[in-house]
């Protein structure tokens, strides 16, 4: 079984590893049956995605692919509007197969520490994703919502960068034990 996790820096990152922390770590949770293929690029948004899709994620031939876009679509900066990112994901989650994909809404910020976004934005990109998972039958991860329940949230967004926005250890192992759980779920399902 193969799963591809496909997304911007916070599914690139190393955080001083060899390789993505987010691909060793989910290795280290799903074990030796499942693959898993970082197609992480730094820097990208949804319209980034589209472009990449097939080279990066299809030629891979996936079970499942975790789409974790967001962050950067609601960057001041060079922010995508919502109904732009919304279809672009929805053309994304269409190429891939809504029953192979793994929505991941956005992460919220420390806001003391990040200038170019804001949790209430963000708040309006993951319902989005939300929408998108509605409106295509695939399956949703609602991270936002998870990060911003813990009570050591800004700890758990604490990287190596420590910007606010690429969270470090602490988050790569709660974003890990989401994914592997759900994709436990979902395997539980189809056999």
């Amino acid at each position: 079984m193969k799963v591809v996790c496909f997304g911007d820096s916070l599914t690139a990152r190393t955080e001083g590893r060899d390789r993505p922390l987010l691909s060793i770590m989910l290795e280290a949770k799903l074990g030796t049956e499942w693959d898993v293929v970082n197609a992480g690029v730094p820097g990208n948004n949804t319209f980034h995605a589209l472009e990449r899709v097939e080279k990066d994620v299809l030629i891979h031939e996936p079970d499942l692919v975790t789409v974790f876009f967001g962050a950067n679509d609601a960057a001041f900066y060079k922010m995508v509007p919502l109904p732009d990112f919304k279809s672009k994901l929805t053309e994304v989650v269409t190429i891939i197969g809504p029953k192979r994909v793994i929505l991941i809404s956005p992460a919220p910020v420390d806001e003391s520490l990040q200038e170019s976004r804001t949790n209430d934005v963000l708040q309006q990109y993951a319902d989005v994703v939300w929408e998108v998972s509605e409106e295509t039958g695939s399956h949703y991860l609602d991270f936002f919502a998870r990060i911003m329940s813990l009570p050591n949230r800004n700890e758990v967004l604490r990287g190596q960068r420590n910007d606010g926005l690429h969270f470090g250890e602490l988050g790569y192992e709660v974003l890990s034990e989401e994914i592997s759980r759900k994709i436990e779920e979902i395997a539980s399902f189809t056999n």
